[in-house]
């Protein structure tokens, strides 16, 4: 009799604990989930009570953002920026501009130094786990350049030689995984890089094809040797991973956009003058955040 009571004794106990645990990780969820949720919401109501948006942008990779002779920011991307601020917070000025470098994009968005980044940031698998992208406005390949005296055509050319790339970049991701053979020469910065290349420590140089053949076109005695290399990617602005409310809004603002061609009417503004009529827009724009 005395065993049968203590057995129930223990199995009401048991339920007990497992009742308060269960209340408990409820509790915690839903606390957490609230917290998610609140911080989600209140993304854009932050940015409006701010004043202002910030937006991580190149300040050394034209023509896509970069600083003027007047300390302006300028470019592709600070066009497009500009628009984003407008549509956001009625007036395109109310934007504080954030300059990085290739490698720091990701870390500016976890820790929450900017809102938005929108610096030629190529979507790739990996750094979906990181960040969120929006839909593109852009696409790109890989590119080469190199001296037009000792032009790179081929990819085997490059073997037990120095490839110049900047850290953090796509091409730097390609090189590693597919031709260990290639000996990278890295750099933290755009201006680093090319630099190296003016002073031939490096036979070639690996970026986005779109910035490269802008910089050919603008530094004598250098070429293109390999236009397209890898697979074709897209670009997109990023946010903080979980961001949603901001990703929507970005999102639906593409869509919004596309209906006026505006990505077009940014490549005008910016890409045309320095590509003249050596590029196809349609090769690069993408409209309405929808690839054809």
């Amino acid at each position: 009799m005395m065993n049968i009571k203590k057995f129930l004794v223990l199995i009401c106990s048991a339920l007990f604990l497992v009742g308060v645990l269960a209340g408990c990780g409820s509790t915690a969820t839903t606390k957490t989930d609230g917290k998610q949720e609140e911080a989600q919401k209140s993304a854009i109501e932050e940015i409006k009570k701010r004043g202002t948006v910030r937006i991580g942008i190149f300040g050394d990779k034209p023509p896509f953002g970069f600083i003027d002779a007047n300390g302006k920011n300028q470019g592709f991307d600070v066009y497009i920026a500009k628009r984003l601020a407008k549509d956001l917070l009625g007036d395109e000025s109310k934007i504080q501009f954030v300059l990085l470098e290739p490698a720091s994009r990701v870390e500016y968005l976890q820790t929450n130094k900017v809102d938005i980044v929108l610096a030629n940031f190529t979507v790739t698998e990996e750094r979906k786990q990181k960040v969120d992208f929006a839909n593109p406005y852009m696409k790109v390949s890989l590119g080469v350049v190199s001296p037009q005296s000792a032009p790179i055509t081929s990819v085997d050319q490059l073997k037990g030689k120095k490839l110049i790339i900047i850290k953090g970049t796509t091409a730097e991701t390609y090189f590693t995984k597919n031709h260990p053979e290639v000996e990278l020469l890295k750099f933290d910065q755009i201006t680093q890089a090319f630099e190296a290349l003016k002073d031939k420590r490096g036979v070639a140089l690996s970026q986005d094809n779109t910035l490269l053949f802008a910089w050919a076109k603008e530094n004598a005695g250098f070429t293109v040797g390999i236009a397209t290399l890898g697979s074709l990617d897209t670009i997109a602005p990023a946010v903080k991973q979980g961001n949603k409310e901001l990703l929507d809004w970005i999102n639906q603002e593409l869509e919004t956009l596309g209906k006026e061609n505006f990505i077009h009417k940014a490549y005008d503004a910016t890409l045309k003058p320095v590509y003249g009529d050596s590029i196809n827009p349609e090769d690069i724009v993408v409209e309405g955040g929808k690839l054809n």
